[in-house]
C-alpha cells in the first residue's frame, strides 16, 4: 500500500472528510486532495504535519540489498 493511500485509510478510520482533516490538520483542502492522489511532488513539511496528526513520523532506512556504488566505493 502507499503512503497515499495509507494516509486516506487513516483519515477515513478516523471518520473525517477530506475538508474536516484539512481544517484540523491546518492544511489546505487542495495539498489533501493531492496527497490522497498520490501526487508525486508534495511539500515534505506539510506530509510530516500530515502524519504528526496521526501520531507516524518518517523515517530513513537504508535497503541494504541496493547499495549504490559511486567511485568504487559502496555507500
Amino acid at each position: 500500500m502507499n503512503l497515499n493511500e495509507q494516509i486516506k485509510e487513516l483519515r477515513k478510520k478516523a471518520g473525517l472528510t477530506q475538508v474536516e482533516f484539512a481544517k484540523r490538520a491546518g492544511l489546505g483542502l487542495r495539498f489533501i486532495r493531492e496527497l490522497e492522489q498520490g501526487k508525486s511532488t508534495v511539500r515534505l513539511d506539510k506530509l510530516n504535519q500530515v502524519l504528526e496528526f496521526f501520531g507516524y513520523h518518517l523515517e530513513i532506512k537504508r535497503d541494504e540489498s541496493k547499495d549504490i556504488e559511486e567511485s568504487g566505493r559502496l555507500f
